[in-house]
């Protein structure tokens, strides 16, 4: 389950930024199509996250710290949050840097917890 959520994590990062450059480019309707795949990955990586939430509570893993299994689990879901409104602003037209502050702060809670502080990262 972990290789599927990582692989879930890495496709959503590409079709994200290529919706982003999309948007920049000016093509409205390829980037609102890519947009909309993205939201189905996010399906994808929300279930997968779900699931391995539940194996790390479930008492599979040596869990000596169940709250940072529920921060990454926070910070997963603020990650896919602060995507979508960074599509969706830049897709408006509006201002996006506070939005991107909140996108890359979450992006390091989710690494560092789920690369190299949780089970099944590089270091367990």
């Amino acid at each position: 389950m972990t290789h599927m959520h990582i692989t879930g994590w890495v496709l959503g990062l590409i079709l994200f930024i290529v919706a982003i450059v999309m948007q920049k480019q000016g093509k409205a309707k390829p980037a609102k199509i890519v947009h909309m795949i993205l939201r189905l990955v996010y399906l994808f990586i929300l279930y997968t996250g779900v699931v391995l939430v539940l194996d790390y509570f479930s008492g599979g893993y040596q869990m000596p710290y169940p709250a940072e299994a529920a921060t990454k689990g926070a910070a997963g879901i603020w990650l896919i949050a602060a995507m979508e409104m960074i599509l969706v602003k830049l897709g408006k037209g509006k201002p996006t840097k506070g939005v991107w502050i909140q996108f890359w702060i979450a992006l390091i809670i989710v690494l560092v917890l789920g690369f190299f502080r949780l089970p099944m990262g590089f270091y367990f």
